[in-house]
């Protein structure tokens, strides 16, 4: 397949060339629908939190297309997560996904970091290519239950 076309973005709120200056978030969604059986259900509003809160967010283009999406969360110097790392079913095999990971490690957000940590259900083969090895030492996870904010105060208010 011919990738040449294809087009990478790593989004921080500035429009970045040719790239959208938001992600088209029904797009993000339909790309998950397509490759991501463990993120089928997420919300937009939901995306739009997640997106907001990570750095950096690098998206794939083929033209208007959103074909490829990654993020990360970091606090640039000691540990860092990549998280949603998918690539559309039709562009699979060309070396895009490798492409994508290897943005979101070069970021300066992530670059300088001790630790960079990643979960996986089933491309566990993949990320070991690009150089991620299975860490059994920390496999401890919290399955944490939100709790509404609804109705609650912006800030809270101490008295002494």
């Amino acid at each position: 397949m011919d990738c040449r076309h294809v087009q990478f973005c790593v989004h921080e709120g500035a429009l970045q060339g040719n790239c959208p200056a938001e992600i088209d978030l029904d797009q993000l969604r339909a790309l998950f629908e397509a490759a991501a059986f463990w993120a089928r259900d997420r919300r937009l509003e939901d995306w739009a939190v997640a997106i907001a809160n990570s750095k950096p967010v690098v998206t794939v283009w083929d033209n208007g297309r959103l074909i490829g999406f990654a993020r990360a969360t970091s606090d640039g110097i000691y540990r860092a997560t990549i998280w949603d790392v998918v690539v559309h079913p039709d562009y699979q095999g060309a070396g895009l996904g490798r492409k994508l990971v290897e943005t979101v490690l070069m970021h300066p957000h992530v670059n300088r970091v001790e630790r960079v940590y990643l979960m996986t259900t089933h491309q566990q083969k993949f990320y070991e290519r690009i150089g991620f090895e299975e860490n059994t030492t920390t496999t401890m996870v919290l399955h944490n239950q939100p709790v509404s904010q609804n109705g609650l105060p912006l800030t809270a208010e101490v008295s002494q």
